[in-house]
């Protein structure tokens, strides 16, 4: 085992940390004689009443320091690399790989693909199991470490080798069998590729994962997302009406099944394919909690009853709002809907809903997520915005106001001369940003789309 240097880069006020007198730049050597290979460590080590740490400060004194507090308290700090440790690289080459499918010239971080455990657990990443040692596993059904979100595609070990261009990917599949036997929660996602895993081969792969329940708790289908960017990838197709039906019947199916033996719905198909084939969302008891956010599984529905629930807590009034909400082609719609339930208490509220066609990556593209600050300048320029226009924080680099393209909010702002308004992802914050004066708040979105060292990593 490599040894890591752990540096304190923030000690969180009122902390543990703060009362030892930790400093930035003081470095973690141990905890308990031990040394800390990563994160999984720390807190595995941490989780007692009394540890005895040793510290090394910036002017190089080793400090020893005996800790008594609670089971579960943590020191409040953070650390220089969140993960403690460096971050392990995906070693496939995926034929549906969006990264794949970036144009050149971003910036370097949108480029690294990951495929860490440690990620999964810690912020919702989904990993494939090929580059998971045997050691990994043991770690983590010793710490117990769960969820973890497994990129499974297909059950096929054939056709996984194909689909991961990784002639282990296959093999990787009996690491499922470590993790159910060592009562490890976890989630799948299947990416859905035409002619590929779906139909018959999703049947197959529905029926082996459903052995895994419910220590697999859920499954999510989402549909392959393809840029413009394809010349010399693995030629793929996009589904239409019929396919969304056809994947919805067999969800459907799969559901009462697995209802009726596990007491769980298991698997999901994401809102996209009840969009594609033009039926209503699934009633919210259907998602068995809204474990797959992250997947679009549900988001809409959760959108309506927070929208829902804030506006009970609202008295109406005659306010008087003119603005305009920009979003990408998939969630437009809903958001409309939104809006006209606002207007019942608000009837002064207008508010136009703009959906932003996706030069930059294709029209096939149509999540908001991956909507770049100049498609948005570009079809809003010459709009009639009102005083405010409205984007959803998943347009942003996490924590920050920076779009794909490097652009930032205050550029838009500036370029469409209107005020910009970043809506979280509750959508209580929806009803208040409309209603409301702009407020200039803390962008809180979680990253997925490139991996950064989040100082709140540790958050799931």
């Amino acid at each position: 085992m490599k040894k890591n240097l752990h540096i304190i880069s923030r000690v969180l006020p009122d902390s543990i940390g703060e009362e030892l007198e930790l400093e930035p730049g003081d470095a973690l050597l141990s905890i308990n004689g031990q040394p800390v290979e990563d994160v999984f460590d720390y807190r595995y080590l941490m989780n007692d009443e009394f540890v005895t740490l040793l510290i090394r400060k910036k002017n190089g004194e080793e400090w020893e320091l005996e800790v008594e507090k609670e089971y579960e308290d943590d020191l409040g700090v953070e650390f220089e690399n969140s993960l403690m440790d460096e971050y392990r690289s995906c070693s496939n080459h995926c034929i549906f790989c969006f990264i794949d499918q970036m144009p050149p010239g971003m910036r370097e971080t949108l480029y690294f693909k990951d495929d860490d455990s440690r990620l999964s657990f810690l912020q919702g990443n989904y990993v494939t199991l090929t580059n998971m040692s045997d050691y990994d596993l043991d770690r983590i059904i010793k710490f117990h470490l769960s969820p973890i979100n497994v990129s499974f595609q297909t059950m096929n070990p054939k056709l996984r080798c194909k689909m991961l261009h990784n002639r282990f990917a296959g093999d990787a599949l009996a690491k499922v069998d470590r993790l159910y036997k060592g009562d490890v929660t976890m989630n799948g996602q299947i990416v859905l590729c035409k002619g590929i895993n779906d139909r018959d081969e999703l049947e197959y792969s529905l029926e082996k994962l459903s052995e895994y329940a419910p220590v697999l708790q859920s499954v999510s289908i989402v549909p392959v997302g393809l840029s413009r960017y394809r010349k010399g990838l693995y030629p793929l197709e996009s589904f239409d009406k019929e396919d969304a039906r056809y994947l919805i019947s067999q969800v459907e199916r799969w559901q009462k099944i697995m209802v009726k033996k596990h007491g769980i719905h298991f698997v999901h198909a994401s809102d996209e394919w009840y969009i594609l084939a033009g039926y209503e969302l699934p009633e919210e008891g259907r998602y068995d909690g809204y474990l797959q956010l992250e997947n679009g599984v549900g988001m809409m529905r959760l959108l309506e009853t927070e929208v829902k629930e804030r506006l009970e807590q609202l008295e109406g009034d005659d306010r008087e709002v003119n603005a305009t909400v920009a979003t990408g082609r998939l969630a437009a719609p809903y958001i409309g809907k939104m809006i006209k339930l606002v207007q019942k208490k608000f009837p002064n509220v207008q508010a136009e809903v703009y959906a932003v066609k996706n030069n930059f990556f294709g029209e096939k593209i149509t999540v908001s997520g991956l909507i770049t600050a100049t498609d948005l300048m570009d079809q809003l320029a010459q709009r009639n915005l009102g005083e405010k226009v409205l984007i959803p924080c998943n347009m942003l680099r996490s924590g920050e106001d920076v779009f794909l393209d490097d652009l930032t909010v205050e550029d838009v702002r500036q370029a469409l001369k209107t005020e910009v308004v970043v809506v979280d992802e509750p959508g209580a914050d929806l009803v208040n940003c409309l209603i409301e004066a702009p407020d200039h708040k803390k962008i809180r979105r979680r990253q997925i789309y490139e991996q950064t060292g989040s100082s709140d990593s540790g958050q799931t």
